[in-house]
């Protein structure tokens, strides 16, 4: 026999200004970055460790004797900005090159930012002593080491080094660590994958007016190569953009922000980036209501993507959904229906979209009865209803649903292998894909909850030592994809196999392993643990800060602390967390509404759970019942549900609940 408890306790507010657990945030203190160590070093120097953090100023100098003499410096994660040089030499010539991952460090060399070439170093002329400082076309958008190599005949003094931080430039250096959201657990490797993501959100959120130069473009167009790299293109309005990547792309992509958004609301909440982006692709749109496959320059290309189409309109809902603005859904509504509508005529008699675009996440074999793009149009057609809803457009609403209800009936009879327990990816093939699996439960394309754990066992099963595999760009990891699995197995109840996934591939392997930068995450990388990323000719173009893989960050808050946000900025809301192998959880994020957390712990026999929610909302709490219990009576409270059979994921519900503060116990487990 269980018994629930509810009672009302005066719990403390915490307040975004005291955002705990400040240790984990990886975004420095301020802006005025030096490096942490040595990696490496080549050819007489002296005082290397001079330019170190805490040995400045030290009144010593590093200096490199002869040409060719170099020092590769560690920051101890990944950075970005403009490289500062005090230099105490008359004359000479530096060189300073960049990289990522360890696997690239020269003094030759940067690793690439586009094209199948390397860039070259940035070149400091030195003609008297002073301070240098790089241009700003020539800032670095990510990076872990920095090799500082003497170009010159004589010997050159260099006296400090420090990089100027240049990623979240709207905020002031010291506000960089203010967070919005938190999360914490007994698992250091899933607190540690959160605020990396959170991190990586940050760094590849830049002036707008440094995205990629518009000569990368000319790469694409006309096979040619730049000279080098240079960040000087507008990409947006405004004085801060999200963008794919910090290194490179550096411009709009709606399939990152799929990924990246929810990320930032539940850390950062830095909403006007985010509608800056959003702003760029549909100021882009054409008059038959198509929206770009990414934004300027990019966009000059001409290439169509049903799927990014989709993931921008997602990106208004998803906006509207964190934010609460009302004002910006009304101004997007009529670009929005034109979205829509410009992929309803996709649709044929079917009941399906025929897809004759073949662009998307990098992925192969786009086309036909497409099951991933099916089922996030069967999404955003029923983010649209929603939206509609709001809008009081019941004709847009009601035509949506037809729509989506068409998709539903056709999409499983055609597309779905019993004997596989996956979609095949579309009429023509056996391959089942990763993107269109995850994005079937995701889209809640499929409703069957045994179908859903179908779909869930079968992709764990083909998981390899480096995470989960994405068939359908044959010898590639997506930890975008991946980012859609992880929900597939958290929506599966399947608790302990999302946190394997989240501690094997993202905390083991793309934290931890040598060559990655032990802050922020990779864009793609083989099932082979190399790090060859299969659309790229080239290793070192690969991000190793890429905003699309950044899943866990909302996923461990929205499912493990169980802080799910409803509708607009949270008015309605439900906290229902996941509890896996897990002792103890404290989460929690701000949204213009006020302050959402969730604190629970298993503690022998006896589950307790601590929430805050804003006044003026209403929410459903979701408690867990794990263990061999055969039955549970409730009592206390507006309940569904008293009775609740042996079912390991069964949940006692409590609905009706007021913004406010409560504990919740469950006992006798």
């Amino acid at each position: 026999m269980m018994q629930l408890v509810l009672t009302l306790v005066s719990l403390a507010v915490v307040t975004a200004a005291a955002v705990p657990y400040h240790q984990y945030i990886l975004s420095p203190s301020s802006r005025t970055v030096r490096p942490v160590a040595i990696y490496a070093q080549h050819g007489p120097l002296t005082s290397e460790a001079a330019l170190l953090e805490g040995h400045h100023p030290s009144g010593q100098s590093l200096v490199l004797d002869v040409f060719n003499s170099s020092v590769t410096y560690d920051f101890g994660k990944n950075i970005a900005g403009l490289v500062n040089l005090d230099v105490t030499s008359q004359n000479g010539s530096i060189g300073v090159t960049f990289t990522e991952s360890s696997l690239w460090v020269s003094s030759s060399v940067c690793d690439a930012t586009a094209g199948t070439w390397d860039d070259p170093p940035l070149v400091f002329n030195i003609t008297s002593p002073g301070s240098y400082e790089a241009p700003r076309d020539k800032e670095r958008g990510a990076f872990r080491y920095l090799t500082v190599v003497n170009l010159g005949t004589g010997k050159l003094s260099i006296k400090d080094l420090w990089v100027h931080f240049t990623a979240m430039p709207h905020w002031e250096g010291n506000e960089l660590q203010n967070y919005t959201g938190w999360f914490h657990s007994n698992d250091d490797k899933l607190n540690r994958v959160w605020y990396a993501g959170a991190y990586t959100n940050q760094l590849v959120t830049i002036d707008p007016t440094r995205g990629d130069a518009i000569n990368v473009i000319g790469v694409i167009i006309n096979h040619s190569r730049s000279d080098d790299w240079r960040l000087n293109t507008t990409i947006t309005n405004g004085t801060s953009t999200l963008t794919d990547g910090a290194k490179r792309d550096r411009l709009v992509w709606s399939g990152d922000m799929s990924i990246a958004v929810p990320g930032i609301a539940v850390t950062t909440l830095d909403l006007i980036s985010i509608r800056n982006a959003l702003d760029s692709l549909f100021v882009l749109q054409s008059a038959t209501g198509q929206l770009p496959y990414a934004g300027y320059p990019f966009s000059e290309v001409g290439i169509v993507s049903f799927t990014y189409h989709l993931y921008a309109l997602i990106g208004i809902a998803n906006y509207y959904h964190w934010s609460g603005d009302q004002s910006y859904l009304d101004s997007k509504w009529a670009g929005w229906k034109s979205g829509m509508e410009w992929a309803a005529q996709q649709i044929d008699a079917t009941g399906l979209a025929n897809i004759t675009t073949s662009a998307d996440w990098l992925r192969f074999g786009m086309g036909g009865y497409n099951i991933e793009a099916n089922s996030i149009l069967f999404y955003t057609l029923n983010l649209g209803i929603e939206l509609a809803q709001i809008e009081k457009d019941t004709i847009a609403a009601d035509r949506w649903a037809q729509l989506a209800s068409d998709i539903q009936g056709a999409a499983i009879p055609l597309l779905w292998q019993p004997s596989v327990g996956l979609f095949r990816d579309n009429e023509t093939t056996t391959l089942a894909p990763q993107d269109g699996n995850a994005w079937a439960v995701k889209s809640g394309l499929v409703t069957s909850p045994s179908q859903v754990v179908q779909i869930s066992t079968a992709l764990q099963a083909r998981w390899g030592p480096f995470g989960a595999p994405a068939p359908e760009a044959a010898d590639a990891v997506s930890p975008f994809i991946s980012g859609f699995e992880l929900e597939t197995h958290f929506m599966a109840n399947r608790t302990d196999a999302a946190l394997s996934l989240v501690r094997n591939m993202w905390a083991d392997f793309m934290l931890d392993d040598p060559r990655m930068t032990n802050s922020t995450f990779i864009e793609g990388y083989s099932v082979t643990g190399e790090l060859h990323y299969a659309p790229y000719a080239n290793d070192p173009r690969i991000s190793h800060a890429h905003g699309w893989s950044t899943g866990p960050t909302s996923s461990l808050t929205t499912f493990v602390g169980g802080i799910q946000i409803l509708s607009n900025a949270g008015a309605t809301w439900a906290i229902a967390p996941q509890l896996g192998d897990l002792s103890h959880v404290d989460a929690g994020f701000s949204t213009s509404r006020g302050l959402f957390s969730s604190k629970w712990s298993v503690v022998g026999n006896v589950f307790r759970l601590q929430i805050t929610t804003p006044k003026g909302t209403t929410g459903t709490v979701g408690l867990p019942l794990p263990g061999n219990h055969t039955q549970a009576t409730v009592t206390g409270g507006p309940l569904r549900g008293a009775a609740v059979d042996g079912d390991a994921a069964g949940r006692v519900w409590i609905d009706g609940l007021q913004g406010g503060e409560y504990e919740f116990v469950v006992s006798g487990m």
